[in-house]
């Protein structure tokens, strides 16, 4: 199955933004935002395996041709978008992307349909961070952050930058203060530099025991042959079998969502 086969194609809009969104299983809602350069096959695959797991896989298109094959070319062209676009802080540090907004409204929308304690996002690459700077509305249960590469790194203090304004980051603080069962769930490969260490680290130092970064070995010689430029943790560089490392990403991934997402027996 490629493409977006078995997925419903509807619009959601809010505050004049009308945008494709794609929709499919039951039950509490999951935002899965794509990462570049778009809602490729990959990303649609790992939409229905949230599916499969009985929750409402819903893909906004937020950039990029939904259903399109990667290529370098695309990439490429998708990144120099997003570099003049207005609606992610590519450069800027200590900011919040202004498409968060429109994802939080879809969020909110999302879970009056589905129901459900909450609803689950997964942010990817350039949309990385974004499941962290929608934290800041309580809809949000089940923060996944894959990948998250903004802002562009220009120097060691864009590093550490979580690509969040200082409010949010304190409502975000304070959500993980007050809510103990609190998981924001961190994916990276050591060797990506799209998507540091550091950044990690500042997510620990912020958030304390409500971080959880789970950094898989892709240093030269790494016992499962990962590769040194390996960045996409639940799409590109997926390797789905039993006992590999991205595949027990992908699993804990799901796990979050089963205990943050389904409702109390």
């Amino acid at each position: 199955m490629t493409g977006l086969d078995g997925y419903t194609e509807t619009t959601f809009t809010f505050e004049g933004t009308t945008r494709t969104v794609f929709r499919r299983g039951t039950g509490p809602a999951v935002l899965v935002i794509t990462e570049v350069p778009g809602i490729t096959p990959l990303v649609a695959d790992f939409g229905r395996r949230v599916a499969e797991a009985g929750f409402t896989a819903v893909l906004p298109s937020l950039f990029g041709t939904p259903g399109k094959e990667p290529t370098a070319a695309y990439g490429a062209q998708t990144i120099a978008w997003a570099c003049v676009s207005k609606e992610f802080a590519t450069w800027a540090r200590n900011k919040t992307s202004p498409a968060t907004h429109w994802c939080k409204a879809l969020a909110r929308h999302e879970h009056e349909q589905c129901g459900g304690p909450g609803v689950g996002v997964v942010g990817m690459c350039l949309t990385g961070n974004f499941a962290l700077a929608m934290m800041v509305d309580p809809v949000v249960a089940a923060p996944v952050l894959s990948q998250p590469s903004l802002p562009f790194v220009l120097n060691g203090a864009y590093k550490r930058d979580l690509n969040l304004s200082p409010e949010d980051l304190a409502a975000v603080k304070a959500r993980c203060e007050a809510d103990e069962d609190l998981c924001v769930l961190g994916l990276r490969f050591t060797g990506d530099f799209m998507a540091p260490g550091e950044r990690f680290a500042r997510l620990r130092e912020e958030l304390g025991d409500s971080f959880v970064g789970v950094e898989i070995d892709s240093s030269p010689g790494n016992p499962h042959g990962i590769r040194k430029m390996a960045h996409s943790v639940l799409t590109e560089d997926l390797v789905d079998e039993p006992g590999h490392p991205t595949r027990d990403a992908l699993d804990q991934v799901l796990d979050l969502f089963e205990r943050r997402l389904r409702p109390p027996a």
